[in-house]
């Protein structure tokens, strides 16, 4: 039987959601082994001059706990 553990997490790039999300995921992975699903909770951005300047993606990353 697998024990999943979740963390939270918050991604951020000035280029796109989708980068920010994917952004936390690889930074996530360089700390942790066997990730196995992502939550994506929420999206927010920065706004200068009727522009979006910095897109943020709050999610959950789930992996699996090693024994």
């Amino acid at each position: 039987m697998n024990i999943v553990k979740v963390i939270e997490v918050i991604g951020a790039s000035d280029k796109s959601w989708n980068d920010a999300i994917q952004t936390a995921l690889d930074e996530a992975a360089k700390t942790v082994d066997n990730i196995v699903g992502i939550d994506v909770l929420g999206m927010s951005g920065k706004v200068e001059n009727n522009k979006i300047t910095e897109y943020k993606a709050n999610m959950k990353i789930a992996f699996v706990i090693k024994r």
